[in-house]
């Protein structure tokens, strides 16, 4: 009786794990992000032009945007924030960021938010 339980067992997980298989994963590149986004040359620039006026160091706003920390933690705020997407269009009083800047730092986040 032993014997034909564990046989069924051992039988079962063979076939569990034969008969598994991996699914493919497949990325979408967008293509309007072809060329790799720094941080320390185009992301840093554009939020220190554009956002650390309100959003530097000791703000009462709720985001300080002052390092590839706290800019890369409120990242997608900030996109949303840039598209006025469920957040008040920023900069706030100024005319809206161009589409190019905003396109550029979404391809920074869709590359990993680096620190290069």
């Amino acid at each position: 009786m032993k014997i034909t339980f564990y046989s069924i067992i051992v039988v079962s997980l063979f076939f569990g794990m034969v008969s598994c298989k991996k699914d493919k994963v497949t990325t979408t590149l967008d293509p309007n992000c072809t060329d790799t986004v720094y941080f320390n040359q185009e992301i840093l620039p554009l939020i220190t032009d554009n956002c650390s006026g309100c959003h530097g160091s000791g703000n009462s706003t709720g985001y300080t945007l002052t390092n590839h920390t706290n800019i890369s933690s409120n990242a997608t705020a900030s996109l949303n924030a840039m598209r006025g997407d469920g957040f008040q269009l920023m900069p706030q009083g100024g005319p809206a960021l161009n589409d190019s800047l905003i396109q550029k730092f979404n391809c920074w986040i869709n590359q990993g938010k680096l620190n290069n």
